[in-house]
């Protein structure tokens, strides 16, 4: 009976340690909650448990994890994995890595400052400069490793300011350069189709046949007869050596024989050095009679520029009777400035206009470049042939010539992207982390707002085309307190 009573009290005290157990957790929560005013009466409590975090990673790469929040190598936050997101297995296999310590920035070396107005005049300790301007100051090492092996002068120049100051670019390009250039020319005669009238005897002109400049005269034609005493003679003597040749020339003494044919070919030539065609000459031979007028011939096909020939005049040998220019065929002289003659070439095609043809053009070759140039307009006169079968140039007419002149294969910048400082032509290459370079050209041929380069620059490279007048001041800048001793 005893036994019994103790196994039911017994049994007693452990539901009553149980009940307690209960309600110190829950119920002593619940009053502690219900004290705090965070939940009304009647409703029943609910507790939020707090999400375990197992690491954190990288989201670019989440293969890298560690054990604390922070930021990755890349930059950005570290984010979070908690452990309902993971099972396990991957959490067993998940090797966490230590955050790196965080680097100071290494400090940079000031060598002096200086007035950013006047770099030439340098402090060794910060201040105001005389204008009331902040000095700067000056660094020991390099903005940018990449800048050490370039040129001097080079800058670096950030997104944001290059914005601010319109820097624009363009790639450098190789493409065939042809220039048209357009002259004025003047049409004249070609010279070598020009016959002046001469005698060369004394003598007078009888008949004229030919009197009037300008007219047109066929090769071979009539233009005058001329009466002269020393040509009546010698066609006298060479009748009589004709008859001495025709009875001596067999005679069994060759002295005889061998005078007679010399008298005669000597008065024969005579003769043909006073311009008596071989015609004349034939006629004396034929009839046997001496001719008191021999006429004289046009030696061309051409038009009569000029006339001297008048009945009943006394001639001599030093008077230009006439002046035949044959037309057919005419010069134009065209100027070109000395600084394109090295790229006018003999052979090259020209095309010409005239005002007084509208929409009409001639096509012509150039034939000559002349070895003088014009003090006054510095050209060079350049000669061009073109036919004129209808005779519709007329010399002293002026044209309007055109030249096309191939520089071949260049490289080509815009002209804006060339800073001239007098002595030197450079522009400004840029490289990658706006880094612009000053580089040294040599400048061809300008055409159309372009310029050939024909060494400093190689086609693909990217030139400053806009802003580069601020580049150069700011590279001006850097140069003259690189060059400072201090």
């Amino acid at each position: 009976m005893i036994r019994r009573s103790l196994r039911i009290v017994s049994l007693i005290f452990a539901i009553a340690l149980a009940i307690g157990v209960v309600f110190d957790g829950n119920v002593a929560g619940f009053f502690q909650h219900e004290h705090s005013g965070s939940a009304t009466a009647g409703t029943a409590p609910s507790v939020k448990s707090e999400r375990k975090v197992l690491y954190w990673y990288d989201a670019m790469n989440p293969q890298h994890t560690y054990n604390k929040p922070g930021k990755a190598p890349d930059g950005m936050d570290l984010v979070p994995r908690y452990a309902d997101e993971t099972s396990a297995e991957e959490s067993a296999g998940q090797s966490i890595k230590e955050l790196p310590a965080p680097s100071t920035p290494k400090e940079r070396k000031i060598l002096y400052w200086y007035d950013a107005m006047n770099p030439q005049h340098t402090y060794d300790k910060p201040g105001k400069a005389p204008d009331g301007m902040d000095l700067v100051p000056k660094y020991g090492e390099d903005e940018d490793a990449a800048m050490s092996n370039m040129a001097v002068g080079t800058v670096k120049i950030p997104p944001q300011k290059q914005e601010l100051i319109g820097v624009r670019t363009a790639i450098v390009q190789r493409e065939t350069l042809v220039r048209k250039v357009r002259t004025t020319g003047e049409i004249t005669a070609d010279e070598t189709r020009i016959a002046h009238v001469h005698v060369k005897i004394n003598g007078f002109i009888e008949d004229v046949f030919v009197n009037s400049v300008g007219q047109l005269v066929k090769k071979g034609e009539p233009l005058f007869t001329l009466y002269s005493p020393d040509l009546v003679s010698t066609q006298e003597e060479y009748l009589i050596a004709k008859r001495g040749e025709k009875y001596l020339g067999g005679s069994q003494f060759a002295e005889v024989s061998q005078g007679a044919e010399s008298l005669l070919r000597s008065t024969r030539e005579r003769l043909k050095l006073w311009d008596i065609s071989d015609d004349q000459i034939k006629k004396l031979d034929e009839t046997g009679e001496v001719s008191r007028t021999l006429t004289f011939y046009s030696p061309i096909r051409g038009f009569v520029m000029e006339r001297k020939a008048f009945p009943q005049t006394a001639i001599t040998p030093d008077m230009d009777l006439y002046s035949i220019t044959d037309l057919s065929s005419i010069w134009v002289n065209a100027d070109v400035y000395e600084y394109e003659v090295p790229f006018v070439k003999v052979g090259q095609t020209a095309v010409m206009q005239l005002s007084y043809y509208p929409g009409k053009s001639y096509t012509g070759k150039i034939t000559y470049i002349y070895p003088t140039v014009d003090p006054v307009t510095r050209t060079v006169k350049v000669r061009i042939e073109l036919p004129n079968p209808a005779f519709e140039l007329k010399p002293q007419m002026f044209a309007t010539v055109e030249l096309n002149i191939n520089y071949g294969n260049q490289v080509l910048i815009p002209q804006e992207a060339v800073m001239d400082s007098g002595d030197k032509q450079y522009v400004f290459v840029v490289h990658d982390g706006g880094v612009f370079e000053p580089r040294t050209i040599q400048m061809g041929a300008k055409l159309e707002g372009k310029v050939a380069v024909l060494s400093g620059l190689k086609a693909g490279e990217t030139i400053v085309t806009s802003g580069n007048f601020l580049i150069d001041s700011e590279s001006r800048l850097k140069s003259a307190m690189g060059g400072m001793k201090h």
